[in-house]
């Protein structure tokens, strides 16, 4: 670690502007989503997550996993999508049911993912172009990385990721 805590002048440039491309990247998307096909953020993460599942259904836990959120979020969101017909809680030999993606659940899937991949590709693949993109590829994978390691060693429990 460096010795002197402040990013310095390029540092802080940088970082802000890494925010600044993310926020605006995910506000830019979550509206489309949102104005053309009635689903938040969070709705279209659950159902790609089931939708690339081999079965269409995942346990809440690995959910979590794969979306790093907390327990009690988890539950509140998916009772508000089982709601709403696009995700069923189905039971199984384990002490909790899975989820599974409904036949309206895959038919919104279906319909938005196409659109959303293309609003990706114009607004961040196409912009970075390939070599970039392979380069951001593996600085994230670095960074995702070194949270890993901290997390492992240096990190207090009550800060380390709970999903």
């Amino acid at each position: 670690m460096a010795n002197e805590p402040w990013l310095d002048e390029d540092e802080q440039k940088a970082w802000r502007s890494y925010l600044l491309m993310r926020k605006t990247l995910e506000t830019h998307l979550t509206r489309h989503l949102q104005r053309e096909f009635g689903l938040s953020a969070p709705d279209f993460e659950i159902l790609v997550n089931l939708s690339e599942s081999e079965t269409g259904r995942m346990r809440a836990f690995e959910l979590g996993e794969a979306t790093q959120w907390e327990k009690s979020r988890m539950s509140h969101h998916l009772s508000r999508m089982e709601k709403r017909g696009l995700i069923a809680k189905v039971a199984c030999d384990a002490r909790y049911p899975e989820i599974a993606i409904t036949e309206q659940g895959l038919d919104v899937i279906r319909s938005c993912a196409p659109v959303h991949a293309a609003r990706v590709r114009e607004l961040f693949v196409d912009v970075l172009g390939r070599d970039r993109m392979a380069v951001l590829g593996e600085l994230s994978d670095e960074v995702v990385d070194a949270i890993a390691e901290h997390e492992r060693t240096n990190c207090p429990p009550e800060v380390r990721g709970s999903c």
